[in-house]
């Protein structure tokens, strides 16, 4: 099937209220777009006219997803199933993605804060923050097509999904037995970072650099230390922008495979 210029449907998302982001085949960015306002109609043609074949992502500022991954080793359907409440889901816009999984939208609650939370349930993801976005039909990636199931309004969160979400960001409570640990190793200190998230606002993105190279360094798969710098950043109190984790990790990637003399 040939590529499809996607202009007109960014427009029309647009004129909807929805912050458009034109992004490749990637899924990654084309501009940048954390804490910029949405694009006018008149940015998106010019954007579109330099990048005819780009596909659509919206900004998830008003609105938040439950992203359903189908194509790994878990399926996150089964997941949603296993809560044993169809109704959450059903009268909301939702969509098919490009790899048979579902996004499921929700107005985020003006009294509650509903924050971003990667393995919400397994393979279940949720997509919350301001500066994230969620790729919407009819976008094509690896040549399959994202396509809307419905074409419902987004209504407000279920007070049941709400405490669900709120339940996942809060620590659990469990007594921590006093082991004594002699010493701390430089692996150690990268398992935490996961966990306690990149420290103080000043030196994140050094953290973050150290972090991806100590992995990368440890023999780690660039894939997956990608995605471990998302959740420590996740964790991080004041977490960097989405685009400028990715950027920093690409870096470091590419440093690293030039350091090995990878092509």
């Amino acid at each position: 099937m040939p590529l499809e210029n996607l202009v007109n449907y960014a427009i029309s998302y647009a004129a909807h209220g929805f912050s458009v982001i034109p992004i490749g085949s990637n899924k990654r960015p084309l501009i940048k777009f954390a804490d910029k306002p949405p694009l006018s109609s008149e940015e998106i043609k010019q954007i579109w006219q330099r990048y005819p074949l780009a596909n659509i992502a919206l900004k998830t500022d008003k609105f938040f997803v439950i992203d359903v991954d189908r194509h790994g080793d878990v399926d996150g359907l089964q997941s949603i199933l296993k809560l044993n409440h169809n109704e959450w889901f059903k009268d909301t816009l939702r969509e098919k993605t490009a790899h048979d999984g579902y996004h499921f939208f929700f107005q985020k609650p003006a009294k509650e804060n509903v924050t971003q939370c990667i393995g919400l349930l397994p393979g279940v993801d949720l997509k919350a923050h301001e500066n994230n976005y969620v790729v919407v039909a009819p976008s094509r990636i690896d040549d399959k097509s994202y396509r809307w199931l419905n074409h419902k309004p987004i209504r407000p969160a279920p007070a049941g999904l709400l405490e669900l979400i709120q339940s996942k960001s809060k620590p659990e409570k469990k007594t921590i037995l006093d082991y004594k640990i002699a010493s701390k190793t430089q692996t150690s200190k990268l398992f935490e970072l996961i966990v306690n998230g990149l420290g103080d606002t000043g030196r994140r993105n050094d953290t973050l650099t150290s972090f991806v190279g100590g992995l990368l360094y440890r023999g780690v798969d660039p894939a997956a230390a990608a995605k471990l710098a998302l959740i420590a950043n996740t964790n991080t109190t004041d977490s960097l922008p989405l685009n400028e984790v990715e950027r920093t990790v690409n870096s470091v990637i590419e440093k690293e495979i030039k350091r090995r003399g990878i092509k």
